[in-house]
C-alpha cells in the first residue's frame, strides 16, 4: 500500500470537486451534482465550516489526490454523544484495491474513537454491491429497518412556507 491519508487543505479543493463529480457520474446522477470549488471552500474552510474532509493521495514523487472522505459531525440522543456522518467516500477506479478507501474509513474511525464519539454512519445505494461488500468486509452492517427521507427543491420550499408563526 502506498500513499497517505491526511486532512484536506485548500489546495485540494479543485481535485476534490472533480472527485465528487466523478462520484455523481458513478451513482448515475451527474445532473444532480452542482458542487463548485467555491461551495466546497466555504463548507470546509470558510467562516462557519459545516463539513470536514480527508483525502487519500497516491504517494510518490507525482503524488495526487485519488480519494476523499467528506464528513460532518452528528449527535445521537440515544448515545448522548457525537458521531460522524460520512457524506461521500470515493476513490478513483484506477486506485481501488490499494487500501485507500480502507485507510480513509480507518482514519474516520480513529477520530470517533479518540474523541469518544459513538457512531460512524453513512448511506450506500442499494445497487452498489461492490461498496456494500467492501463495507461488510470492514465489519460494517446495514441499518435495516430505517429508510432515509429527503426534502429538497420545491417540496422543501413549500414546507418552509407552511405553518409559519406570526
Amino acid at each position: 500500500m502506498t500513499g497517505t491519508v491526511r486532512e484536506a487543505a485548500p489546495a485540494d479543493v479543485d481535485a476534490m470537486v472533480e472527485l465528487v463529480h466523478e462520484l455523481a457520474e458513478y451513482e448515475k446522477a451527474p445532473d444532480e451534482c452542482r458542487l463548485t470549488a467555491e461551495h466546497l471552500t466555504a463548507a470546509l474552510f470558510g467562516d462557519d465550516p459545516v463539513a470536514h474532509a480527508l483525502v487519500a493521495d497516491s504517494g510518490g514523487a507525482d503524488s495526487t489526490v485519488v480519494g476523499l472522505a467528506i464528513w460532518f459531525r452528528t449527535f445521537s440522543t440515544w448515545e448522548g454523544v457525537a458521531g460522524i456522518h460520512l457524506e461521500d467516500l470515493y476513490v478513483r477506479p484506477a486506485h481501488r484495491g490499494g487500501g485507500h478507501g480502507a485507510r480513509l474509513l480507518a482514519a474516520l474511525a480513529r477520530i470517533c474513537d479518540e474523541r469518544g464519539w459513538a457512531r460512524l454512519e453513512w448511506n450506500v445505494l442499494d445497487w452498489n454491491a461492490p461498496a456494500i461488500g467492501f463495507y461488510e468486509r470492514l465489519g460494517a452492517s446495514p441499518n435495516d429497518g430505517w429508510t432515509t427521507f429527503r426534502l429538497t427543491g420545491p417540496p422543501l420550499v413549500e414546507l418552509a412556507g407552511r405553518y409559519s408563526s406570526g
